[in-house]
């Protein structure tokens, strides 16, 4: 973001949802519930990487009829904007992914564990 005090919206996507179980793109047929929970962008900021699962109790009250998990990739265009692509989707089996943990500390919550020297 180059003026934070002046942000401007470049894109946005539909997935999941409470209401419109929005589907994603690689399968239009299959209705998401949930919606994206946890955020986490890969440190070259190209990627964003979204899970559907919050906390299990919340989960069970928002979702009684049962929360499928899921996790997308959302590309991030240089120029601005992003989208999902059709091969950034997978979908787990009566597991409910939290967070995105990317192998060598690649994802935004993994900076705390590296120091950059000044």
């Amino acid at each position: 973001m180059s003026d934070p005090f002046n942000p401007v919206e470049t894109g946005s996507i539909r997935l999941g949802g409470m209401v419109r179980r929005q589907p994603h793109p690689s399968r239009p047929d299959q209705p998401l519930n949930g919606a994206p929970q946890m955020v986490e962008i890969s440190r070259d900021g190209t990627r964003l990487y979204v899970t559907n699962s919050l906390y299990r109790t919340w989960d069970d009250q928002f979702y009684p009829d049962g929360l499928k998990g899921w996790l997308a990739k959302v590309d991030v265009r240089p120029n601005g904007g992003i989208a999902l692509g059709p091969d950034g989707f997978v979908d787990f089996d009566r597991m409910r992914p939290h967070q995105v943990h990317l192998e060598g500390g690649d994802a935004s919550s993994d900076s705390y564990c590296f120091s950059r020297e000044v």
